[in-house]
């Protein structure tokens, strides 16, 4: 079982402490009562989703013997206009560089969004996952 520990600090802040021993601080914006020292638990949520895949189409790009330079990934989501403003719409586009295969890379994010990825499976319900990609050259910083 995985847990974690969020302790209210002052105003709007929370420190969250992971089972692993981890510690973020988490806050709203000041607009909200907040003093913006921290993320937003929504945008958490969008980092959490683009470090789950991330780590899956990484080991797998390796497993394929994969050679790459760089790689990230810009998470984007639309929310609900109404409470309790789930995510309607996640769209991550992942960037690498390297001399890979396009189909490699392709097979390594499907198969981490419809199989591996647990946080982009539990969005799933309600908020359609889609995805692009850009293979920079090598030289690229």
């Amino acid at each position: 079982m995985y847990e974690a520990t969020v302790r209210y600090v002052d105003g709007m802040q929370f420190v969250g402490l992971s089972g692993s021993g981890h510690a973020v601080v988490l806050d709203a914006a000041e607009d909200n009562n907040g003093q913006d020292s921290g993320p937003r638990p929504t945008e958490l949520l969008l980092i959490a989703t683009g470090g789950c895949t991330g780590m899956d189409v990484v080991s797998i790009l390796k497993k394929m013997q994969i050679v790459f330079t760089k790689f990230e990934m810009k998470v984007e989501g639309e929310r609900a206009p109404e409470p309790p403003r789930y995510f309607t719409n996640v769209h991550i586009v992942y960037r690498v560089w390297g001399d890979l295969p396009e189909e490699k890379l392709k097979r390594a994010i499907e198969l981490s969004l419809e199989k591996y990825c647990s946080v982009s499976q539990s969005l799933r319900p309600r908020a359609q996952i889609s995805y692009s990609y850009l293979i920079n050259p090598t030289d690229a910083k």
